[in-house]
């Protein structure tokens, strides 16, 4: 009997690393002054950078035993984000409720243990004059700089200790490492491997013939017939026996595999196997949460938007939202006009999808003039995500494009707002980020398929063949 692959049989999600290294040892009750003198060598300290605080606000309690410093630059940095509806307002403002809450009996110049008997302490460190290497005369006077002057004159005051400097902007880390600093990115909720990623599919060649017949015949057979183990719920295959192939999916619930036809949703019909997968987990009423990864012209939004609509009747509203990654970094409030004059050109690729779909129908039909209504009623309609926080969202279908520009911590606060019969459907490609801080091993889709796979509600699949025109396969494959 065939073995399905290994990516199939995984139960639960890859766990992540931590920014720190191997915890130093526990000391016991004959420990001698000497043994402490060596857990003292052994203990690091992180020097953040703002990008991490911007990232997790919660990241200060992520380094074990080791201790944190915080160059005062970095809460100058802060000050300039506590304003604003964006998720990285919100992570400095949580931040420096943070602070303040342990430093309120404290001075903030001295080490202040963090919560937990496993924790180190933290301090924030104050720009003082130093004597050697200046990142400043070097490189000129920005904030940037001042942090590795930090991470420099927390070496000369601690040259016990092994000092890193932690930070999402890559430029950083070279600039560090040029001046003989160790420098690390902030590593909690990576990916390790991200060519090992969950696909949410597999191919099985050699089937039984009985299994495929069953399929065929009675929409359904017994999972043990193809697999040796228990698959991921809803995990779809692609099964082949000596004549015929057949696609299914592991339905959980009847434990058993069911066929997976490829049907039509609102005039989109899927063209190939793939298509059809995303196509079922997003007209299942029982998956409340999936996630479509692929390179452009796969499909991802195209078949997201086809399968809300044709669910309409289910839902009272459809959202549609992406993150907003503006060029030359200037954001929406530079644009003229209300909140939807303003996020119109950001949002074109979701209407040109609309229309595409709009186009399979003649503009004298029902379908055509149906959806013309949803728009003007705002049954379907564009939603900025900058204001999705303390949302209660219940009878949505929630359509986020582009998630992979997303960090995980954003990813977690969509999904909160859920309410009564809510699906959310992120789409996306891991390889395509716009944002500085994020890679295709930190980013919030990227972080949702490795920690959601297996789970009753959640099914995942990625989109292997373009399908949007043979120039933009080209394009994929050539340039």
């Amino acid at each position: 009997m065939p073995k399905a692959s290994p990516e199939t049989m995984a139960a639960t999600a890859k766990s992540t690393r931590k920014p720190a290294a191997s915890k130093a040892k526990t000391a016991n009750a004959t420990t001698t002054p000497k043994k402490k003198a060596t857990e003292v060598q052994e203990k690091k300290i992180f020097v953040l950078d703002t990008s991490v605080i911007l990232y997790d606000h919660s990241a200060i309690q992520n380094f074990q035993e080791h201790d944190v410093a915080i160059p005062i630059t970095v809460l100058e940095e802060l000050d300039n984000f506590k304003k604003g509806n964006d998720i990285k307002n919100f992570e400095a403002r949580e931040f420096i409720r943070f602070i303040d809450k342990l430093s309120a009996e404290h001075k903030l110049q001295d080490w202040i243990p963090l919560n937990g008997k496993t924790k180190g302490s933290f301090k924030v460190m104050m720009n003082s004059t130093k004597t050697g290497v200046d990142a400043v005369s070097i490189f000129g006077d920005k904030n940037d700089h001042h942090i590795l002057n930090s991470a420099i004159q927390m070496q000369q005051e601690k040259p016990e200790n092994k000092v890193v400097l932690v930070t999402k902007d890559i430029n950083l880390r070279l600039k560090a490492r040029a001046l003989n600093i160790v420098s690390e990115d902030y590593e909690t909720g990576k990916i390790q491997d991200v060519a090992d990623l969950y696909t949410g599919s597999d191919t099985i060649e050699d089937v039984a013939t009985s299994a495929v017949n069953d399929l065929y015949e009675q929409g359904f057979c017994d999972v043990e017939k193809v697999l040796h183990a228990t698959p991921a719920d809803n995990h779809f295959f692609v099964l082949k026996s000596f004549k015929n192939s057949v696609l299914c999916f592991y339905n959980k619930a009847e434990k058993r595999l069911e066929r997976v036809d490829k049907n039509t949703a609102y005039g989109v019909k899927p063209r190939n196997a793939e298509q059809a997968f995303a196509l079922h987990a997003l007209m299942n009423p029982n998956i409340k949460l999936i996630s479509i990864q692929g390179v452009a012209g796969t499909g991802k939004t195209l078949l997201a938007l086809a399968s809300a609509l044709e669910q309409r009747r289910e839902y009272k509203q459809i959202y549609l939202a992406r993150p907003v990654v503006p060029l030359s970094n200037k954001d929406i409030g530079y644009l003229p006009g209300d909140i939807k004059s303003k996020l119109n050109p950001y949002m074109e690729p979701l209407w040109d999808n609309l229309k595409y779909i709009q186009n399979q129908y003649p503009e004298t039909s029902k379908e055509y003039q149906r959806l013309r209504e949803m728009v003007e009623l705002e049954k379907l309609m564009i939603t900025p995500l900058a204001y999705i926080r303390g949302r209660s969202l219940s009878n949505i279908i929630f359509i986020v494009d582009e998630a992979q520009n997303l960090t995980p911590h954003e990813v977690k606060t969509i999904i909160s707002r859920a309410g009564e019969n809510t699906k959310i459907i992120f789409t996306g490609d891991i390889y395509q980020i716009d944002t500085p801080y994020l890679d295709s091993q930190s980013n919030g889709l990227s972080y949702l398929i490795d920690r959601a796979r297996n789970h009753p509600l959640y099914a995942h699949i990625t989109l292997l063949k373009g399908e949007r025109s043979e120039l933009a396969n080209l394009a994929n494959e050539l340039l």
